[in-house]
């Protein structure tokens, strides 16, 4: 095992990269702006700059995995990757009328949600037996019950956006914010991201494999939270969804953050093994 990543993956990202970071400058400092400029119209704005914070995460994932590094590094990200292009790829063509026909970003937008899926699968596939399951040479092993409470946040996290997806209905009368059921199922997939990477840490306690992860996903926080202070007036206080969600986003950052300082700190403090 080489625990390599595949030329071909290294592509996938490399052109993948373009998109997020044309979307992301769409969705998130020219929120207000979807109805001339997205693929669809996107109100409250506040749903447009959580896709595009997931945008930014992505952005910072596939950095990782198109400059050298180790496919144990990245791989549990794909799952997620895979499983929010196929939502999102669903979500489309049930909401097909909601989306404008003829623009560019429109024809970008479906072109990228029909051929990610199979990109993604396809690179896992090729990938698939590379990683030696071992630490790397300088690593650290993150406790049990830290993995624990990590998968089962992720868990939740999971079936909520999977539930958003399913009956977006179910949620739209007390979400935090004014939804659609497209947006709903758009919420829904960004919540399955988290969701899908933590999972993952019930059978692999190995820092390495989630230090670059845990990167886009700290970044995707403090993207979230400002988008929220930003459009703070477009959630709905009087429900308690709006402070849960708050609440929710604040604690996780604080929680990742403060997990990735103590693994950086014993990690800095170990000599290489090999």
């Amino acid at each position: 095992m080489t625990d390599r990543v595949h030329p071909y993956t290294r592509v996938v990202g490399a052109i993948i990269i373009p998109f997020l970071v044309a979307a992301f400058i769409l969705l998130y400092p020219l929120a207000d702006t979807t109805d001339r400029l997205f693929a669809w119209t996107i109100k409250p704005s506040l749903t447009a700059m959580l896709l595009g914070s997931a945008y930014a995460g992505g952005i910072v994932f596939f950095v990782h995995v198109v400059r050298p590094n180790r496919w144990s590094a990245v791989r549990h990200g794909f799952p997620a990757v895979l499983l929010f292009a196929t939502l999102l790829a669903a979500a489309t063509f049930l909401h097909w009328d909601r989306f404008h026909f003829g623009f560019l970003s429109f024809n970008v937008w479906v072109t990228l949600y029909v051929t990610t899926p199979f990109l993604i699968l396809v690179a896992m596939i090729l990938n698939r037996g590379e990683d030696p399951g071992r630490p790397a040479d300088r690593d650290t092993v993150l406790p049990g019950w830290v993995r624990i409470v990590l998968a089962l946040i992720g868990v939740c996290s999971l079936v909520v956006g999977l539930v958003l997806f399913a009956a977006p209905q179910l949620a739209i009368s007390g979400w935090a914010w004014p939804l659609t059921p497209l947006t709903a199922r758009v919420c829904g997939a960004i919540l399955t991201l988290p969701g899908m990477v933590n999972v993952w840490m019930l059978g692999d306690a190995r820092w390495s494999a989630f230090r670059q992860i845990f990167q886009a996903q700290l970044l995707s926080l403090v993207l979230m939270l400002l988008a929220i202070a930003l459009r703070s007036g477009e959630l709905l206080w009087a429900r308690p969804s709006a402070w849960v969600f708050t609440a929710g986003l604040g604690v996780a950052l604080v929680a990742y953050l403060a997990l990735y300082v103590w693994a950086e700190r014993r990690l800095s403090s170990r000599s290489p093994t090999g």
